[in-house]
């Protein structure tokens, strides 16, 4: 009997220290406590020693560092309708326990849910192009609206990056060959802006050469040390500017003989 009466003492003794245990609890600096006292919404407690009435009061733990999730790959249409398969991750926090843990059953799966039905909705209504080169504004313009959705949750998203993106075999071609075209096409208006200022070089050059005769001469004699080198087999001999006005000249004077028809022999 008196056995008995000792175990039931020390059974006792066992259910109150887990009775005084659970009415302890250590949160973290990151860490907050949502209590409730009889299923009704009580308080928001933490950081540090709190302490709980058991079986009238629970807690839920909420975690406020920022979490890094990552937002799978998606099939989308592009606007001009391209195929691609496009993920990215998500950064955000909890700001609000309470709204986080009252307003909303899952917040880790809510805003992992939200961020692809977004991610594709937005990037949907843009060109493959701008997907590919505009990732900054896209990136602003999802944190935005996933911000925005998620305030009524009590988190904070800071940011959203676009890691990859997708593309069939045909469309890196198709792309590779537009690049082509695209590099073409510079290299074809480079050149024909450079013919066009270097003729009006030479319009101007030819106004300051005409000033002066001489100034041609000694361009002209410039240009054949160029023509000529150590290894050249041609020779060139140098004509004076003087003679093509003296045969001009002798023409000129030859022509009234001419005119009057062929001498006759007697």
């Amino acid at each position: 009997m008196i056995i008995d009466f000792l175990y039931f003492q020390l059974l006792i003794v066992i259910l109150l220290i887990m009775l005084f245990a659970s009415m302890f609890r250590i949160l973290r600096e990151y860490e907050r406590g949502v209590v409730f006292l009889l299923g009704r919404f009580h308080k928001v407690k933490g950081p540090g020693f709190i302490i709980l009435i058991p079986f009238v009061q629970q807690m839920v733990r909420v975690d406020l560092r920022i979490v890094t999730m990552d937002v799978p790959s998606q099939d989308l249409i592009s606007k001009d309708n391209v195929t691609v398969r496009v993920n990215a991750v998500l950064y955000f926090r909890v700001l609000d326990p309470q709204k986080a843990i009252i307003n909303v059953e899952n917040y880790l799966e809510a805003t992992s849910q939200l961020a692809q039905t977004t991610m594709r909705s937005v990037l949907g209504q843009h060109e493959l192009d701008e997907i590919l080169s505009a990732r900054d504004t896209l990136n602003a313009d999802l944190q935005r609206i996933l911000d925005q959705s998620t305030d009524g949750w009590g988190i904070k998203v800071s940011a959203v990056e676009i890691k990859h993106v997708d593309l069939d075999e045909s469309m890196i071609r198709a792309i590779a060959r537009q690049a082509e075209a695209e590099r073409s096409r510079r290299a074809k208006v480079i050149h024909a802006t450079g013919e066009l200022e270097a003729s009006k070089q030479l319009l101007e050059a030819a106004h300051v050469l005409a000033q002066q005769p001489e100034a041609i001469q000694l361009r002209y004699l410039q240009t054949l040390t160029e023509i000529s080198s150590d290894n050249s087999k041609i020779l060139v001999f140098p004509v004076p500017m003087e003679l093509g006005k003296i045969l001009q000249k002798m023409s000129t004077e030859t022509q009234p003989d001419n005119a009057d028809g062929p001498t006759q022999m007697t």
